[in-house]
């Protein structure tokens, strides 16, 4: 029990981990996706994408952490959905990956836009403007779409094992819902990403994730539930 207990914990933080930096990357990516990109190193800019970077790389390695924490909690009602889980979390951490590729060439172009003459500067913008549109599909690809999808997942799971309060898993399958369909609008134009509408829809993801931290941390897995699964595991082990 002292063991799920701390298992509890660390995914908790987690996920508070993953909602911050993600935050923060957004945030600090600001110079590079704006229109003006090209002077962003000379403006001094520089050491502030880079920090977003490394809490970008740190929202790979906290998203892929969840997804290790959860998985042996859940497998066992239904490894193949847990399997769906597991795959679909990996998938939004390397389209936050291939994201963050694409920050780092943006930087590498401002850097060399500056000491380039006006003709090659004129070949560096389509260029500018792709990894700027790679950064934005991947954004909607990985936090929306494969965030939607793996969360619906696992908040089902979490609701068949009891683990966490039902309540608390029906409101991660509604969130989840919710986010993968901003991200199918976003997809088809009917909305732009910094939308209010967007947002709207997207925001309560942000807050079932925190919700559920809060009790992984404050609480744990139920008790009950766990000792429930360990029953029915060593009887199928005894039958087998």
């Amino acid at each position: 029990m002292r063991q799920d207990r701390r298992n509890a914990t660390i995914l908790g933080i987690f996920y508070i981990l993953a909602a911050a930096t993600s935050i923060i990357a957004v945030l600090l990516y600001g110079p590079v996706l704006s229109e003006h990109w090209q002077t962003a190193v000379a403006d001094g800019s520089e050491s502030r994408v880079l920090i977003g970077v490394v809490n970008e790389l740190l929202l790979v390695v906290t998203a892929v952490g969840t997804a290790v924490m959860l998985f042996p909690y859940v497998r066992h009602w239904n490894e193949h959905l847990a399997l769906g889980y597991l795959c679909f979390r990996f998938m939004e951490a390397v389209f936050i990956a291939i994201g963050l590729v694409s920050i780092l060439g943006l930087l590498q172009l401002s850097s060399a836009y500056a000491s380039t003459d006006l003709a090659d500067q004129t070949q560096l913008e389509p260029i500018g403007m792709m990894l700027q549109s790679i950064y934005g599909w991947t954004a909607m690809l990985g936090p929306n779409l494969m965030l939607g999808l793996n969360t619906s997942l696992y908040s089902y799971l979490l609701y068949r094992t009891g683990l966490v309060p039902k309540p608390l898993a029906i409101f991660g399958m509604v969130t989840g819902g919710m986010v993968f369909i901003a991200g199918l609008l976003q997809m088809f134009g009917f909305i732009t990403p910094y939308s209010a509408a967007k947002g709207l829809m997207a925001l309560p993801v942000g807050v079932y994730e925190m919700s559920l931290a809060g009790w992984l941390i404050a609480k744990g897995y139920r008790r009950e539930s766990l000792a429930k699964r360990r029953a029915e595991t060593a009887a199928s082990m005894v039958a087998n």
